[in-house]
């Protein structure tokens, strides 16, 4: 029977608007959710009223969860006519709500009921998913009429126990509850509005597209070596250019971003290639004949079809082993067509062959999901005589594709390591979930009773906040009494789940680089407080243990009892949802959603990735010949993916199809190619960086297949060079084209980053703070995420000094303000009648405007709308990709590269450092020149009207008050025509020497005299 119910708590309204005509109103709340009904009790005149009920529903579906919505009205209760009034109501959609244990109360702002009704205030709720069994639904109640507060304490046996202790988690509720005795109250049910009429049917749920996500995404394997492709010697712009491509997937050949639908079945998996493999299945074995003289056995599985071969682990001393192990041939490879599974006998010298069974390939049966597994079977093995008395083995042999759902844990022929064994766990394809992240705030507040070693020094104290390596502490306070105030908050990271303490340490600073403690204090994240938006969270007294292993016996409920006196410090410590945790470079984020999932929206869409092929230049030589180990990594909010690793081929395909939820249309995937160091068994050697792919999904159109070719460059000290290509097919598919483009008008980022935003500085420290944690938890996955490959996929250094993406960004700048630069030199050369056509016409449109003023808006956006239909002839037809000359990556000298890429801090000799601190000192200076002339014209402004030059000040006044007289004289369009033909006045008009106007703002002082 489904245990599974959705918790509704009540807490409270705030600022409600009054309807009873005396200004208050009679509130009540009604809950409706799949359809069933319940309401509170009712306050009697009472805008800003708590009730603190619980209410539980039942979840007759929960698979249709996301689709049901819980709606939450107030109303005022005219108690003279028995009608209701709506004050606003409260819609919440199934994908916010969430566990228990990660609900927070939420104050959501009410929204209007009707079209003309008037709203406003707040509803304080508490909305949690639990599967307690022991919770039933709430009882309904018979009387269908709302019962007021004030008619409530008719019950005299009601004990005084009932009464709930105040809630803290709202300041302005807590007022009210303070004056009131407030109880929790029997749940009543609103009727149906019709005796015995069956519940009203919910609609059905649009129809979602056939994406299937998370362990069932598609894999695949290898293809055969290939020429190897040359990229030496001189490279042409096309080279470094996306190639648009036209491949035969799963679903058809697919061109200019349509599929043509072949003869075939579209596949499930229709952004890859189909790839048939063979399967086998090794299950276990039975009454297996012992082989050494002891009478034991140590058997295990070799499975080989051609040259390629794989082999189960043993078992030691077991004739009925069970291993229950697939292994998967590639058929592009097949080179027989026989099966031979050979069951041997694990030997220190050589291994004996207990048996074996062989099979014929061209009477596999092939499987296609989702048809059911293959039934494995038993066959009787064979021994060297020929005869079939060594036991029986167990398996299942078919055929399928990389859609198959025993494909992604099996042994693959690809996976043959260079020293002939089977580096299995370091070539798996996987999918990843980065930590969910939280911004933990502590604010020190003070500490009491302070016992210092030397009671007559006064002592210099400081807090020092600890998690895991994250160390932040205070400002050094001093205090003659042992009652030290600080008042400062710090910020850390935390990551779920919650596995390291926070420890608090109070120090003394006694004298140079030494500190002594004078207290510890240890607690779990797990009993801190959390919340969702910028409610005040109540601060606490702890106590002080003297040393740290009190401190953890305390946090661990192992100390018995406290000191009769003992030092105490007062903090206010908090978990903050209402965020959204910066793991990555700002300029790429995947993700903008904040950390408590009850704020979560809906998605818009889905977005499908298949990575096919690469072609690669050989990273490393293995007998005598270049090779290279290649996989992919895959970036797009929490989800990383991992593709298997195509084990000595320059040319592997990879045939694997992954996918996405997608939240916002600004975010980035990321997508980079690595060549696998790890297998030769040594741990010390990084993963070497191929390339990198960035994909904004606001630059894909909705339902289009985009197939390129994507150049991988990498960035080295002699320069840019191309690595290779990947072969990418990417689809976004929209489930609603309207709440996209609304997301559009939304903040970028979650509510509290405006309400309480974080600065700069702090930012860049706790997005360090969170690719620290995120490349510590994905390292200790199998196979791992190395912490150079989360690195590299996160952009760690984008904020490091580059004198490349120094000029990059001057030259961005300069592009940015082209235009505005264009229409300046256009106007010159019109003033200066260079095309007197085209200056005489200036001069017509110019009075049309000048004498109809109403027509320059609607000119200026038509002209904007004209300019946005001519750019839409030359818009890209692909996502944009690495620019080079935008990068200035074919224009920089190799010394400026080695300055990039040297570490930090710097380990070059003193004589490199000096020189280009030179250098950067000369840059600097030309940086400073420039915004010193910026200021220098903004004081020249500031001196028109304050007097420090009097006489300048006289004239600019003088002139003023002549302006203003004529002004109001003479019309203001004839001015502007004037001002307009004196500026476009002919060259025969003009001097050589700057007008008077200029000459005088030139000659206006500023501050540079005054600065040292």
């Amino acid at each position: 029977m489904n245990s599974l119910r959705l918790g509704i708590e009540v807490v409270g309204a705030h600022d409600l608007i009054p309807k009873d005509g005396q200004g208050s109103s009679s509130t009540y709340v009604e809950l409706q959710f799949d359809g069933q009904k319940f309401r509170t009790t009712t306050k009697d005149k009472d805008l800003s009223p708590v009730w603190n009920e619980i209410f539980y529903f039942n979840i007759t579906d929960p698979s249709n969860l996301p689709n049901l919505t819980l709606d939450a009205c107030i109303y005022h209760y005219n108690k003279s006519n028995g009608s209701k009034l709506a004050l606003g109501k409260v819609k919440l959609t199934g994908t916010s709500f969430v566990p228990y244990s990660d609900a927070v109360v939420l104050h959501y702002p009410l929204e209007k009921k009707g079209i003309f009704s008037r709203t406003k205030g707040e509803l304080g709720l508490k909305v949690f998913i639990t599967d307690d069994p022991s919770i039933r639904a709430s009882n309904p109640n018979p009387n269908p009429f709302p019962v007021m507060e004030s008619f409530v304490n008719t019950d005299q046996n009601q004990t005084q126990d009932q009464t709930p202790p105040i809630s803290v988690k709202n300041p302005i509720l807590n007022n009210k509850s303070r004056k009131k005795t407030e109880s929790r109250h029997t749940f009543h049910n609103l009727p149906k509005s019709s005796n015995g009429s069956p519940p009203p049917q919910q609609p059905s749920s649009p129809a979602k597209p056939n994406v299937t996500f998370g362990m069932h995404e598609m894999k695949s394997g290898q293809a055969p070596p290939k020429v190897v492709k040359a990229f030496a010697g001189v490279a042409s712009p096309m080279d470094y250019a996306v190639k648009e491509t036209s491949p035969i997937l799963g679903g058809g050949q697919v061109v200019g971003g349509r599929v043509i639908r072949g003869k075939l079945p579209a596949s499930t998996y229709d952004l890859v290639e189909s790839m048939n493999y063979l399967f086998v299945r090794v299950v276990k074995a039975r009454d297996l004949p012992s082989m050494d003289v002891t009478g034991s056995l140590d058997p295990y599985v070799e499975v080989k079809v051609g040259n390629f071969k794989g082999t189960t682990n043993h078992f030691e001393k077991n004739q009925n082993p069970e291993w229950n192990k697939v292994f998967a041939f590639s058929r592009e490879n097949q080179q027989s067509f026989d099966l031979e599974v050979v069951v041997k006998d694990k030997d220190t010298i050589q291994d004996d062959i207990v048996g074996k069974v062989k099979i014929d390939l061209h009477e596999v049966p092939k499987r296609v999901p989702p048809d059911s597994p293959l039934a494995p079977e038993w066959y009787r093995i064979v021994n060297k005589n020929g005869e079939r008395k060594n036991g029986e083995i167990m398996l299942a042999v078919w055929y399928g594709t990389q859609a198959d759902e025993a494909f992604p844990d099996a042994w693959h022929s690809d996976a043959m390591s260079p020293n002939g064994s089977n580096a299995y766990t370091q070539v798996r394809s996987k999918v990843y979930h980065s930590p969910r992240l939280w911004y933990l705030r502590v604010k020190v507040i003070e500490a009491h009773d302070l016992v210092p070693s030397d009671k007559s020094r006064v002592p210099d104290a400081y807090v020092k906040v600890q998690l895991g390596s994250q160390i932040l502490k205070t400002r050094q306070v001093q205090s003659r009494v042992m009652n030290l105030r600080w008042d400062q908050e710090l910020m850390l990271v935390a990551a779920e789940p919650f596995e390291e303490p926070l420890i608090i340490t109070v120090e003394d600073r006694v004298g140079n680089n030494k500190d002594e403690t004078l207290g510890h204090l240890v607690i779990p994240l797990s009993s801190v407080d959390r919340r969702a938006d910028d409610r005040t969270i109540r601060s606490r007294w702890y106590p002080l243990d003297k040393s740290m292993s009190s401190a953890m016996e305390a946090e661990q409920g192992k100390k018995k009892e406290k000191d009769k006196f003992f030092s105490r410090i007062h903090v206010n410590v908090f978990l903050d949802g209402g965020y959204h945790v910066l793991d990555e470079s700002t300029y790429y984020s995947s993700d903008l959603r904040p950390t408590s999932k009850q704020l979560w929206k809906k998605s818009i869409g889905v977005l499908e990735l298949g990575i096919l092929n690469a072609d690669v230049l050989p990273t490393k030589t293995r007998e005598g010949r270049g090779t290279s180990d290649i996989y992919c990594v895959a970036k797009y909010g929490h989800k990383w993916v991992r593709t298997r690793t195509i084990v000595g081929n320059i040319n592997p395909r990879f045939n694997e199809q992954y996918t996405w939820e997608v939240h916002d249309p600004a975010t980035v995937l990321t997508l980079g190619v690595f060549d696998n160091a790890q297998l030769n068994g040594s741990n010390g050697e990084k993963d070497s960086k191929v390339g990198k792919v960035r994909i904004r999904i606001s630059t894909l159109e909705a339902g289009r297949i985009y197939t390129h070719s994507y150049p991988l460059l990498s960035l080295k000290n002699s320069g840019v060079k191309k690595m290779g290509e990947v072969h990418l097919a990417i689809r976004f598919s929209s489930t609603s084209t309207f709440n996209m483009m609304r997301l559009y008008f939304k903040p970028h980022l979650p509510k509290m980053h405006y309400a309480k935003p974080l600065n700069i500085i702090e930012q860049e420290k706790l997005r360090h703070f969170a690719m620290m944690i995120v490349a510590a938890r994905l390292s200790r996955t199998e196979p791992p995420l190395r912490k150079e490959v989360v690195e590299y996929m996160s952009d760690t250094d984008s904020h490091l000094w580059s004198m490349r993406r120094s000029k990059a960004n001057i030259n961005r700048l300069k592009q940015v303000f082209s235009g505005l630069i264009s229409v300046a030199t256009w106007l010159g050369e019109i003033s200066k009648w260079k095309s007197p056509v085209t200056t005489v016409l200036v001069h017509i449109l110019y009075m049309m405007l000048v004498c109809f003023p109403q027509l320059i808006l609607p000119t200026m956006f038509l002209y904007m709308f004209i300019i946005g239909m001519w750019n839409w002839r030359f818009r890209q037809r692909f996502p944009p990709h690495m620019d080079i000359k935008l990068s200035c990556a074919d224009a920089t000298n190799p010394d400026e590269l080695d300055e990039e890429f040297d570490t930090f801090p710097t380990t070059k000799s003193v004589d490199v450092v000096r020189w280009r601190y030179d250098r950067l000192r000369t840059l600097a200076g030309k940086v400073q020149s420039v915004v010193g002339d910026i200021a220098t014209q903004g004081e020249r402004i500031h001196a028109l009207l304050n007097w420090r030059d009097p006489r300048a000040t006289k004239i600019f006044m003088s002139f003023c008050l002549v302006a203003a007289l004529v002004l109001y004289v003479v019309p203001s369009q004839m001015l502007f025509l004037l001002a307009g033909f004196y500026l476009m006045r002919h060259p025969k008009f003009r001097g050589k020497t700057p007008p008077g106007p200029l000459n005088f703002f030139r000659r206006l002082p500023a501050l540079t005299d005054s600065m040292l």
